[in-house]
């Protein structure tokens, strides 16, 4: 076992502002957790975006090793729940945020936060679906466990080109629903329809001042934007629909009105994917290793360097990337 190993590592400059930096981490910096994993792979989210490039205080403590996602295989661990040779990934709880994340070649973490690899799936495949795919799964989740059916209309994903969104397309179409894709890339029109979406929309079409309610369109919706878009999309939702809201990409605001939930009965579900029960997060990975189409997930990712990751975290805060970033730690 090597003694020192790569970390992205975001801590206070000499100006007391934080600033991302690549360090050389030793077993002894690492927190003191139960379970050791040799870290294979990461991913780009937005919230990593945010932490990496400084445009957002995601870090709440310093110095913090910024990644969301990992998946790797156990080192050794002194829980009875995992031993070394398990495969096994985190999502969420509060990686990056409070607790150390997977910027880094080896990580110690709490066993309570781990969740199997399916056999079905790689550890690259399991970061190709990532936070993002498993959010999805959840927002899916939602529209099911609210009792929509296919043939109850057509759902809306909004920020279909992100990595929540691309996932959310693909699952919502094996799952035999009529999707339609908004995005604010006009050329992306073929790749959202190569993922199962019906058809597409501007995002300009939903990103407005919308009426207190509009034409019943949407069964049902998955929206990762907020603001406005979120809005009009619950001002356009159907007589008892329900719309699985997982982000703000767009903003944290929601200038609506009781009108949809008073006149049409519309659900606004809620879905957090960092402190989700393990109940939840079981049920979504196996879902995702019975759903996903693996050909179809090949199109929908790619494998960058995490030496690379800053000028990556640009161009996502810039809207340049299309669907899924894993990160190879190992570069």
């Amino acid at each position: 076992m090597s003694d020192s190993f790569n970390a992205v590592v975001v801590e206070e400059n000499s100006e007391g502002k934080p600033a991302t930096a690549f360090k050389q981490l030793t077993l002894t910096d690492l927190p003191a957790e139960e379970v050791l994993v040799d870290i294979a792979y990461s991913t780009l989210n937005y919230k990593d975006g945010l932490a990496v490039s400084g445009k957002g205080k995601i870090c709440r403590k310093l110095p913090m090793v910024c990644g969301i996602d990992l998946a790797g295989t156990v080192i050794e661990s002194s829980s009875s729940d995992w031993k070394a040779g398990d495969r096994v990934l985190v999502n969420g709880f509060g990686l990056s945020e409070v607790h150390w994340g997977g910027y880094t070649q080896k990580q110690r973490l709490n066993p309570d936060w781990l969740i199997r690899i399916p056999d079905a799936f790689s550890e690259e495949q399991v970061m190709a679906i990532g936070t993002a795919g498993y959010t999805a799964m959840l927002c899916v989740n939602a529209i099911r466990d609210h009792g929509v059916l296919p043939a109850d209309g057509k759902v809306i994903v909004t920020g279909a080109t992100g990595g929540v969104g691309s996932v959310t397309t693909m699952l919502l179409a094996k799952l035999g629903y009529e999707v339609v894709a908004a995005t604010g890339k006009a050329e992306s029109r073929d790749y959202l329809i190569s993922l199962g979406a019906s058809d597409t929309i501007e995002r300009a079409e939903l990103d407005r001042d919308a009426k207190p309610l509009e034409k019943e369109t949407w069964a049902a919706a998955v929206d990762s934007v907020g603001s406005k878009t979120l809005a009009t999309v619950l001002a356009q939702t159907k007589y008892e629909g329900v719309v699985a809201a997982c982000g703000l990409a767009g903003g944290f605001d929601l200038p609506t009105t009781v009108m949809p939930y008073i006149l049409r009965g519309v659900t606004l579900r809620g879905i957090d994917s960092v402190m989700a029960s393990r109940e939840k997060r079981n049920r979504a990975w196996a879902d995702l290793a019975d759903l996903i189409n693996q050909e179809q997930l090949k199109e929908v990712y790619r494998i960058e360097a995490m030496s690379d990751i800053r000028g990556l975290a640009d161009q996502l805060m810039a809207g340049q990337i299309t669907g899924r970033i894993v990160i190879d730690v190992n570069k």
